[in-house]
């Protein structure tokens, strides 16, 4: 159906790669063709500097060091400033831009989850039990609605679809309206995951419900900052999910101590809710721009004697005061943790499993969504809504695994803005810094980052990526991001 009707406006996969009971014989065959899926999550986004520079480095209050002298570390510089058109073209090739501007891998993990959903239904009887369908099922619907995130936080309006070998050409939809179909279907099948696995090997990066939770909560906090109708029921689904997720999982999710960050990084723990795997002894690695320790290490973690950036004095301080307590200032950074010349190291990804040298970077999982993270959206919730005291012992939560002082009593706005900057103290190269900065709108102000985007720039989609062209072709009702044009 695909290949005859040359509508390729999404780069829908090809043919030989669709299922059907002519494919599907067993669970094992079900189960293959699922597992790719998430192998196309990983070449949507660890192929190239993905997570750096949409979550860590946009408009962030970096500063490049002497490691990055000449112009081959420019984009570090237009990714401060917001200046996304002078990363693309072929002299920054090697990091992948172009990439992030194509949605066309997102758009065939859409399709592939599609057909997964519709073609469970199709099996003949006794090939899967009905649990298994629905769990299935279950996962396809998480990793349609997590390529849908990632595109909406990327691209704003996008084509939204759920059929399966869907060809026909369609516009843009309203992004918090997608967000809210997204959150709509995972309902459906969210409660047919299992909290967890018996194979420790699947914990993190196979799909779980603290997955599809932390998702949704994600999307209900998107769409509560862009929404003009009421917000106070997407802060409600966030608290009713946030307390879900830490009242009913069974033991299943946990806060490790934080002397255990390297087995938190490395992956498949109890604080993991999904994460994307490397692991060096099988050949599984990513590319070397694509970790943000890449850009925080240096000797004897990498061969370079500075690291390629370090963070405003100023943006740090107000991180991690001189004077307070706090143990991830120890664990995760070393003593030049306020050092200006490129000398500090951000220590939390720093899991060295292979031979010395640029050639490598730690053995880490990419982490996308962990417990600290729905712990916090939690908090977020909770303080708009006005439950002051509720939220303050959320974020003493992760206050007191890190054994930082003093003890909060913000209240009001000032407690909402602590919330934002515990976010970033504890998720700090973890791909979310961009996006908080966007969906609560302090990337307008220059309290929270020196390179802010200003209003009418961020009105106009400033805060968007560029669409490439190509997602024109043969496609009458589609449109780009003009802000970019």
């Amino acid at each position: 159906m695909v290949s005859s009707c040359g509508k390729d406006f999404l780069n829908v996969t090809p043919i030989d790669d669709l299922s059907g009971n002519n494919y599907w014989k067993t669970e094992r065959d079900a189960e293959q063709f699922l597992i790719g899926i998430y192998s196309t999550f990983r070449d949507a986004t660890m192929g190239r500097i993905f997570f750096p520079a949409t979550g860590d480095l946009r408009c962030a209050p970096i500063n490049r060091t002497s490691a990055t002298s000449g112009e081959g570390r420019d984009y570090l510089t237009y990714l401060k400033f917001n200046l996304l058109n002078a990363t693309l073209g072929p002299r920054f090739e090697y990091f992948g831009f172009d990439g992030i501007t194509k949605w066309n891998t997102f758009y065939k993990m859409v399709q592939l989850s599609n057909i997964v959903i519709y073609e469970m239904d199709q099996l003949e009887p006794g090939i899967l039990s009905e649990a298994k369908k629905k769990q299935f099922q279950a996962e396809a619907s998480f990793l349609r609605n997590l390529a849908y995130f990632f595109m909406v936080r990327l691209y704003g309006d996008i084509p939204y679809y759920t059929e399966a070998y869907h060809s026909q050409a369609i516009g843009r939809t309203d992004m918090v309206e997608v967000l809210q179909k997204c959150i709509e279907d995972m309902k459906l099948h969210y409660k047919d995951l299992p909290w967890t696995y018996e194979d420790p090997s699947l914990i993190g990066n196979r799909t779980m419900r603290g997955s599809a939770i932390a998702l949704m909560m994600h999307m209900n906090m998107w769409i509560a900052g862009f929404t003009d109708a009421d917000k106070n029921p997407y802060y409600r689904d966030v608290e009713a999910l946030g307390k879900e997720i830490m009242e009913e999982n069974g033991g299943a999710y946990e806060l490790l101590p934080l002397e255990r960050t390297k087995e938190i990084f490395k992956g498949r723990t109890k604080e993991g809710l999904f994460e994307i795997t490397q692991n060096l002894n099988y050949g599984e690695t990513f590319h070397l721009s694509a970790p943000f320790s890449d850009y925080v290490l240096r000797f004897p973690n990498k061969v370079t004697t500075r690291s390629y950036i370090y963070y405003d004095t100023k943006f740090m301080e107000e991180l991690y005061p001189m004077s307070a307590k706090d143990s991830r200032k120890d664990i995760w950074f070393d003593e030049n943790i306020y050092n200006t010349t490129g000398l500090m190291q951000m220590l939390k990804f720093s899991n060295i499993f292979m031979e010395e040298g640029e050639d490598y970077n730690p053995d880490d999982n990419q982490v996308v969504f962990r417990y600290a993270d729905a712990i916090l959206l939690r908090a977020e919730a909770l303080a708009e809504l006005g439950l002051d005291g509720q939220a303050r012992q959320m974020v003493n939560i992760i206050r007191d695994r890190a054994k930082a002082d003093p003890a909060i009593s913000e209240a009001g706005d000032e407690l909402k803005d602590f919330i934002w900057w515990e976010r970033t103290r504890e998720l700090m190269g973890e791909g979310h810094f961009f996006y908080d900065l966007v969906r609560t709108k302090k990337v307008i102000n220059s309290k929270y980052t020196s390179s802010p985007i200003n209003v009418e720039a961020f009105n106009k989609g400033a805060w968007t990526w560029p669409i490439d062209r190509s997602a024109l072709k043969n496609n009458p009702y589609m449109t780009l991001n003009t802000y970019w044009n």
